[in-house]
């Protein structure tokens, strides 16, 4: 009997065991996906092109074009058709890359690119949390997805004490101690700080990745926001207040508040000269003195 070759392909497919037809891009995600959680690491020599199409049960061709792929987003070097690529070492971010940018805008992509690292470390210091927790969104949706997956994230956070009277936001007129303006910012700040701590805390049992995550109480409102990055990068921005009004409550309060999502950041990296280099070294230096001296354990609980 003469079988038609769709129909040949149709009996294939139904062959118990035969693997599933895959694209180049298929083979391009899964390396980039081995390269970014640390398998494949910088200056690393890759398979030989033969040994991933066998790998991946694909053409030869299929293999460069992924391999193209990879070179074009700079995470492969040495792409030829003679010797094995080799994983490239990161890129250091442009001085364009890292302009000072809105807290909201220039964020996110420093925070993805800290994830990409095996092992993530996160300082922060500011008033609420509320940027730091919408900036690891993407990366966390990244490793839900399977395209990144770091070894262990560290994650550490200084927050004002709920105890003290802030600076701000308060009433303009003052006199709000443990009052309507104070409340709102305390569940903000416990809101924020149990959301962060729930999403990275779910990547232990979902993806076995070692995850610490702790919260200190400082005794003074941060003039600046800050946050620092593998220990080779530090973000650092000021407060800037501005007079708005509220209903709260049922009341309508007029208030001195900083737009946190708004401030400018400016970027400082470690090696990028002298200026950036001691101003890195010094915010981790204030950061830990911080921690370890006047800050106190926080509660991110409702209540007195």
């Amino acid at each position: 009997m003469v079988v038609s070759t769709d129909q040949a392909s149709v009996n294939d497919r139904k062959r118990p065991g035969r693997p599933p037809h895959r694209s180049h891009r298929d083979v391009a995600d899964e390396l980039r996906s081995r390269i970014r959680s640390g398998l494949l690491r910088p200056g690393q020599r890759m398979p030989t092109q033969a040994e991933l199409a066998s790998e991946f049960g694909v053409e030869r061709g299929a293999v460069r074009q992924a391999l193209r792929i990879l070179q074009g987003e700079q995470l492969l070097a040495n792409v030829s058709k003679g010797s094995p690529a080799t994983v490239a070492a990161p890129a250091a971010p442009s001085r364009d890359a890292v302009r000072p940018q809105p807290t909201m805008v220039g964020l996110a992509p420093r925070i993805a690119a800290a994830f990409q690292a095996p092992h993530v470390e996160i300082d922060a210091l500011c008033l609420t949390s509320i940027s730091l927790t919408m900036a690891i969104g993407e990366p966390l949706r990244q490793i839900h997805a399977g395209r990144l997956k770091p070894a262990k994230v560290d994650v550490r956070v200084l927050l004002p004490s709920r105890d003290i009277d802030l600076a701000f936001p308060a009433p303009v007129g003052g006199g709000d101690s443990g009052g309507p303006v104070h409340r709102r910012w305390l569940d903000q700040r416990n809101a924020q700080g149990q959301v962060l701590r729930h999403n990275l805390l779910t990547l232990r049992g979902t993806h076995g990745i070692d995850v610490q995550v702790e919260f200190r109480a400082l005794p003074f409102t941060p003039p600046v926001k800050l946050y620092l990055l593998n220990g080779s990068e530090a973000l650092f921005a000021y407060y800037t207040l501005t007079k708005r009004g509220e209903e709260i409550g049922q009341e309508y309060l007029e208030m001195w508040d900083a737009q946190g999502t708004q401030s400018m950041l400016f970027p400082f990296l470690q090696g990028d000269g002298l200026r950036d280099t001691t101003f890195v070294e010094q915010s981790h230096l204030w950061f830990n003195a911080l921690w370890n001296t006047i800050s106190r354990d926080l509660r991110l609980n409702p209540g007195p």
